[in-house]
C-alpha cells in the first residue's frame, strides 16, 4: 500500500471514524489523573502491629490520613447499603439508578438524588470543586467506567473511604473513626459504622455535635436497611439504635509525638509510617517518664527522655523524646532530646576501656594511677575530690573515676579514641581531636542519646552473634538504630571485628559493678536478680544526667535535665537518670547474661597486687580469664627485688652487708605519689623497710613532687587587692616523719614534716624548686608562673 492510498483511506468515512475512535480510545486510556488524588495528607505513625501512635494534621488543615486498602467489613456493608446497593454488579455507572434519580428530581422540581454510584462519587472526589452540571455528570460516568477498568471493586471502595468528607475538617474513614469515636475504624460497632456511612452524603450539613435528630434518623434508617438485607440481626439493630451519637471530637492520640516529628522531618511527611515501636512498652515508658517528671520538676528539672532498643536488630521499641509540659512553652517540650547533642559526662568511658582491652594496652585489673594530675594546664578532678593513689582499671570504670580515665586516654591517644568513636557510630564529633583534648572522656564533647544507645547495642550484638556464628563476627553488626522495620540481611562473616568479643564481654562485666556511695539498696537487689551492665554520666555544671543500661536483649538510654541547658543541684546521672533506667528495666522481660567468649580469652597468671601480667618476681599470683590481646600488655612494673639484712627489718646493699647474708625479697613498690594516697586506702600495703643506718640509699626514689610537674605552666589569678594569689605545692615521701627542706630559686624558704604542702606566691616567670630530704636525696624541678590579669 502506497502513501496516496493511505491518505485516501483516512479521508474516507471509514478512515475518519477509525481516526476519531483511536483518539477517543487514547483519551479514554489516559483520562484518569495520575496520581488520582493530590491532596495533602496527615503524617501517621503506627506501632509494629499497625496501631496508631500519633498523627499530625495535613498541611491544608485537614485530618486526612493517607490511603489505606484495609477498610473494615462493617463500613463496607454500611456504605454500599446506603449509597450503592448494586456496587458489585455495575461497571461504574448504573442506568436504572440514574433514571430513577431523574424521575425523582422532576417530581420534586429540585435535585434530591444524583443517581451516582460509589465509583462516580469517587470520581467526584478526584475532581473536587467542579460544578454539578449535566455535562459534569457525563464526564463522571466516563471516568467512572475508566476507573473500573483499572481498579478492583475493593480498591475503589478503599479510595472512596480514604477520601470521603466526614464533616468539619475530617476526611477519610480512619481519621473520622479517631476524631469521632476515639479508636480505630476496625473497632467500631455497627451503629458507629452506620453513623459514619451517612456523613459523606451531606458532610457540610450533618456532622457530630450538630443536627443530632437528623443524623440519628439517617443512622437508624440505615440500621433498618441492614436488618432487612439480613446483614445484621434484630438484636444488633435495636441495640445499635440505643447507642448515643458522638459529641465533641476526640483528640488524635499522641503516644510518640517526637518520633512522629522526626519521621516527618526525615522524609515521611504526609505518609503512613509503620514503625518498630512496641505499643504496650511505649505506653509503659511514657508512664514512667511522667511519674519521674512529677518528682523532678519540684527541683526545677523539666525535661527527660528515654529510648529502648532491641539488641539483635537495633530496632527502637520505645521512644519518648521529652516530657509533657503542656501550656508551658518555656520548658521546650517540643524538643526531641533523644536526637539532640548534649554534653556526655562520663558515658564514653566504657568505649575507652574496651578500646584499650582490644588493643592489649591493659587488663581489666591493671592498676591505673589516681593521684593529683595536671596535663598541659588541664587538671581533672574526681567527683568526690579524693584520690586512691592507684586503682584497678575495671574498678575505676565502675566508680567512674575521672583521673584514671584521663590518664588512660593520655596513654591510649586522643586521635585513636576519636577515630574509634566515629567508627562505631558517634556522629557529633565535628572538630579535630585536639579541639576536644583529654576532656572528651569527661564530657568535653557532645553526643546524641540516639547514637550512644546504638553504639552500646552494636557491642552487645557483636557479643551475641559471636556465639551464634560459632566464634566468627558479622561485619554488619555495628550499625545505627532504626525505627523502621528493615528487611533482614545475610551475615557477612569475618574472623575480626572492631572490638573483639572478649574485650566487649569484660567491659560489660566491669559495668555490672557500677556503683556510687549513695546507691539505692533496691537497685542493688534489682541488679543482683537481673544482671545489667550500666553507666551513668553527669555533665559539667549539673546540666545533663545520663544513664544507659545493657543486657543481651535490650539497651535502655535515659537523659534528664533542662532542654535550655540550665543546671540544677542534684541533677546527676546517678540521682536523676538511673532511677528512670531501672524502672524501665523492671517492665522489660528478663534476659540471660552474655555467654563468655572463651575462644577469645586466655587463662593467665596476673600479679595479685598490680593486676598486671605477672612478672618473674610477682607474688602472690591470681589466675584469671583475660582477652587474648591482653597477652601483649605490660608485665607488672611495680614488683622490685630488694635486699634485706638477716633480721628482715632493714634494706641493705653490697656496700654494707655480705651478699651471702642478705635476704632477697620481691616487694610491691608504688612510686611515691601513688604510694602516698594508696596506703591510706589500702591498709595491707607494706611500705619499703628503711635502709640500715650504715648503708647508702639505693636506687629507689623516696620522694616525688605531686604538684607541679616538671615544666608546668601555672596560671595564678590576681587577688582583689592586685597581689598574686598563692599556689599550693605538694610533695610525697615514703618516710612518714621525714623533714623536707624547700628552696626556691636557690633560696631556702622553709621545711615541712609529715604533710608536705606549702603555699607559695612566686612572681611571674620561670622558677626552680629544689627539695632536699633528711637523707640528702634531692629533686630539682622547673615551672613557670603565668598571672591572669585580664
Amino acid at each position: 500500500m502506497n502513501i496516496s492510498k493511505i491518505a485516501s483511506f483516512f479521508k474516507s468515512k471509514k478512515g475518519i471514524f477509525l481516526s476519531i475512535l483511536t483518539v477517543l480510545l487514547i483519551w479514554f486510556y489516559f483520562c484518569l489523573p495520575r496520581p488520582l488524588f493530590k491532596n495533602k495528607t496527615s503524617t501517621v505513625l503506627e506501632d509494629q502491629d499497625g496501631n496508631l501512635l500519633a498523627a499530625q494534621i495535613a498541611e491544608d488543615g485537614q485530618w486526612r490520613f493517607p490511603y489505606s486498602k484495609n477498610i473494615p467489613q462493617k463500613f463496607k456493608a454500611c456504605i454500599i447499603q446506603f449509597e450503592d446497593r448494586s456496587f458489585y454488579h455495575h461497571l461504574g455507572f448504573n442506568p436504572l439508578a440514574f433514571g430513577r434519580a431523574i424521575v425523582q428530581n422532576i417530581k420534586a422540581q429540585r435535585t434530591v438524588s444524583g443517581g451516582s454510584t460509589l465509583t462516580m462519587q469517587t470520581v467526584r472526589l478526584i475532581r473536587k470543586g467542579q460544578k454539578r452540571t449535566f455535562f459534569e455528570k457525563i464526564i463522571e460516568i466516563i471516568l467512572a467506567t475508566r476507573l473500573e477498568f483499572s481498579y478492583s471493586k475493593e480498591e475503589i471502595l478503599s479510595l472512596y473511604a480514604s477520601n470521603a468528607p466526614f464533616g468539619s475538617n475530617v476526611v477519610g474513614i480512619d481519621a473520622a473513626a479517631w476524631r469521632y469515636f476515639g479508636r480505630s475504624a476496625d473497632k467500631l460497632s455497627w451503629a458507629e459504622n452506620a453513623t459514619l456511612a451517612v456523613l459523606p452524603n451531606a458532610p457540610s450539613l450533618i456532622y457530630p455535635g450538630k443536627n443530632q435528630e437528623r443524623l440519628i434518623a439517617k443512622r437508624n434508617r440505615l440500621l433498618d436497611q441492614l436488618l432487612k438485607a439480613n446483614i445484621i440481626d434484630k438484636e444488633t439493630c435495636e441495640l445499635g439504635k440505643q447507642e448515643p451519637l458522638p459529641g465533641k471530637p476526640h483528640a488524635i492520640p499522641q503516644i510518640a509525638p517526637h518520633l512522629l516529628q522526626r519521621a516527618a522531618k526525615e522524609g515521611f511527611n504526609g505518609q503512613r509510617v509503620l514503625s518498630t515501636i512496641d505499643g504496650h512498652l511505649q505506653d509503659r515508658v511514657n508512664e514512667i517518664i511522667e511519674n519521674h517528671h512529677k518528682i523532678l520538676k519540684a527541683n526545677e528539672i523539666h525535661n527527660a527522655c528515654a529510648i529502648v532498643l532491641d539488641v539483635n536488630t537495633g530496632n527502637v521499641l520505645a521512644y519518648v523524646g521529652n516530657t509533657d509540659n503542656t501550656g508551658k512553652p518555656e520548658y521546650n517540650s517540643d524538643v526531641d532530646v533523644i536526637n539532640a547533642p548534649r554534653s556526655t559526662g562520663s558515658v564514653l568511658k566504657p568505649f575507652l576501656f574496651a578500646s584499650m582491652l582490644n588493643d592489649g594496652d591493659i587488663l581489666p585489673t591493671t592498676l591505673i594511677p589516681d593521684i593529683p594530675t595536671q596535663i598541659a594546664g588541664y587538671a581533672p578532678q574526681n567527683y568526690n575530690t579524693t584520690f586512691d593513689g592507684a586503682v584497678p582499671a575495671k574498678r575505676a570504670l565502675a566508680r567512674s573515676l575521672n583521673i584514671p580515665a584521663v590518664r588512660m586516654l593520655q596513654n591510649y591517644g586522643i586521635e585513636k579514641f576519636n577515630y574509634n568513636l566515629k567508627k562505631i557510630g558517634m556522629t557529633t564529633l565535628n572538630y579535630t581531636p585536639d579541639h576536644y583534648g583529654l576532656s572528651i572522656i569527661l564530657g568535653g564533647s557532645e553526643a546524641k542519646l540516639w547514637d550512644l544507645v546504638a553504639m552500646y547495642a552494636s557491642m552487645a550484638r557483636t557479643l551475641n552473634h559471636y556465639t551464634t556464628y560459632g566464634g566468627r563476627y558479622n561485619k554488619n553488626d555495628f550499625h545505627p538504630a532504626t525505627y523502621l522495620p528493615l528487611p533482614s540481611t545475610s551475615a557477612d562473616l569475618s574472623d575480626h571485628t572492631f572490638f573483639d568479643a572478649a574485650s566487649i564481654y569484660l567491659t560489660f562485666e566491669a559495668m555490672v559493678e557500677v556503683s556510687r556511695p549513695d546507691e539505692d539498696a533496691s537497685w542493688r537487689q534489682y541488679t543482683s536478680a537481673n544482671k545489667v551492665a550500666w553507666k551513668t554520666g553527669t555533665s559539667f555544671g549539673f546540666r545533663d544526667g545520663w544513664a544507659i543500661g545493657i543486657t543481651s536483649k535490650y539497651v535502655v538510654g535515659v537523659w534528664v535535665g533542662n532542654a535550655d541547658g540550665e543546671g540544677r543541684p542534684g541533677l546527676t546521672g546517678i540521682q536523676a537518670a538511673a532511677p528512670v533506667l531501672f524502672d524501665i528495666f523492671s517492665v522489660l522481660k528478663p534476659a540471660k547474661w552474655f555467654t563468655p567468649p572463651y575462644d577469645e580469652m586466655e587463662k593467665v597468671a596476673i600479679c595479685h597486687q598490680s593486676g598486671c601480667r605477672a612478672s618473674d618476681i610477682c607474688t602472690p599470683l591470681d589466675t584469671v580469664w583475660v582477652q587474648k590481646a591482653g597477652l601483649r600488655s605490660e608485665p607488672c612494673p611495680y614488683h622490685k627485688m630488694i635486699h634485706l639484712d638477716a633480721s628482715g627489718m632493714y634494706r641493705v646493699n653490697s656496700n654494707c652487708e655480705d651478699v651471702n647474708k642478705m635476704k632477697h625479697v620481691s616487694w610491691f613498690v608504688l612510686p611515691p605519689a601513688m604510694e602516698w594516697y594508696y596506703k591510706s586506702k589500702n591498709p595491707s600495703y607494706r611500705e619499703l623497710p628503711p635502709y640500715r643506718s650504715d648503708c647508702e640509699t639505693g636506687n629507689i626514689s623516696a620522694m616525688e613532687i605531686i604538684y607541679p610537674k616538671q615544666f608546668s605552666k601555672i596560671y595564678v589569678p590576681v587577688e582583689l587587692d592586685g597581689s598574686m594569689g598563692k599556689t599550693i605545692f605538694e610533695v610525697a615521701h615514703r618516710k612518714a616523719n621525714t623533714i623536707i627542706y624547700w628552696h626556691l630559686d636557690g633560696k631556702y624558704i622553709g621545711s615541712t614534716q609529715n604533710v608536705h604542702q606549702m603555699g607559695l606566691a612566686p612572681d611571674e616567670g620561670i622558677h626552680i624548686l629544689t627539695l632536699v630530704d633528711a637523707d640528702g636525696e634531692s629533686i630539682v624541678q622547673q615551672f613557670e608562673i603565668v598571672s591572669k590579669k585580664k
